[in-house]
């Protein structure tokens, strides 16, 4: 990775290289295969990612990763496994409608038998509103394999009567239209802000209409599984006080979800977890305002002992264990963030433009 003296030019073409290199692997499970991208030195510590709903790595986590600062900060530290949620994957043919659908519970253990098949003992986690419920429920159920949670507009409660309806609203969609221009305007109001997804005034962004694009090639019965899945999901509230990692939680002030991640941080242990707010922004994060993750991301894992590659630090290959944070780092005012929640900003021209 390009040292301390390197343009912010030369890290991009690093980061875009690397991460457009990734190999996929297809993991055969009691549930059925799965696909993850690999990215990286598999000898570094693992950070795994899930996705929300109709969406994988490519439309879900490339604007947080070809931010130049945070895939430095991820690329140097971390070797990168993208898991897709059943059938989301890039070219994923149509599951067939006979075979068992999966529970959120089974899309937990499945986790697992990713983690086994590469040998991983235990794995840094970030997922995305639907991805980060199973992230959670995966944490909850299997302790000692997770070793933090970085949670992107979670849930973690079952879906209040406003999300059952539009769930519902999708659901017929899925089944008697497929990936319709309506079903698509449902879709962007889970993920975006009404700045990026526009309006009568104002075009809809790049972003958006990106990811219309992208949409345009999931298989409308496996977008469906996973929805009938996640309507199905039990609150796990209770089962926050069981978690033994550290957590740091990303929510736009424009996300339908917003409610339910300040929930979910209220019922967290307060000296393990933090909130960020991200004004003017929807559930996505990591591709509507992927900068206002930077320097969360670096405090936080400033506590497992990884840095930026310009700043000085022992080897990421060294293991994560709990050990390497030091106790003046489980707060979070370490974290740099004094308030909970706080506020941040970042000012753009241009909705949905990146740098």
């Amino acid at each position: 990775m390009a040292d301390s003296n390197s343009s912010a030019d030369s890290v991009a073409i690093d980061v875009e290289t690397i991460y457009l290199g990734g190999k996929e692997h297809v993991v055969r499970t009691s549930c059925g295969p799965v696909s993850v991208i690999v990215y990286g030195d598999q000898e570094k510590p693992a950070l795994i990612t899930y996705s929300d709903l109709a969406l994988n790595h490519m439309s879900c986590f490339q604007g947080l990763f070809f931010c130049p600062e945070a895939a430095s900060l991820l690329l140097h530290n971390f070797c990168i496994y993208h898991i897709s949620p059943p059938g989301h994957e890039l070219g994923a043919a149509a599951i067939c409608p006979e075979d068992p659908a999966p529970s959120v519970d089974d899309l937990a253990d499945q986790i697992v038998e990713v983690l086994n098949y590469f040998g991983l003992r235990s794995v840094m986690c970030m997922g995305v509103t639907a991805g980060a419920y199973i992230l959670t429920l995966f944490a909850i159920k299997h302790r000692e394999r997770v070793l933090g949670l970085i949670l992107v507009s979670p849930l973690c409660r079952a879906p209040s009567w406003s999300e059952w309806f539009y769930n519902k609203v999708m659901s017929n969609l899925l089944y008697f239209y497929g990936m319709c221009s309506l079903l698509k305007d449902f879709l962007l109001y889970r993920y975006f802000s009404k700045e990026v997804r526009g309006s009568a005034e104002v075009p809809e962004s790049d972003i958006a209409q990106a990811c219309r694009r992208l949409l345009d090639e999931r298989q409308s019965i496996n977008i469906l599984r996973f929805l009938q899945a996640i309507d199905g999901r039990p609150d796990i509230t209770q089962g926050l006080k069981k978690l033994q990692c550290r957590t740091l939680i990303f929510v736009g002030d424009s996300s339908p979800f917003h409610s339910d991640s300040l929930h979910m941080t209220a019922k967290l242990d307060r000296r393990f977890s933090a909130l960020v707010e991200v004004q003017d922004c929807g559930s996505m994060v990591t591709e509507e305002q992927p900068h206002a993750m930077l320097i969360p991301m670096e405090y936080f894992l400033m506590g497992y002992g990884l840095y930026r590659p310009n700043q000085l630090s022992g080897s990421p290959r060294s293991p994560l264990t709990p050990s390497c944070i030091a106790p003046e780092l489980l707060s979070p005012e370490s974290m740099g963030l004094k308030l909970k929640p706080i506020k941040t900003r970042i000012e753009s021209k241009v909705p949905g433009t990146r740098r």
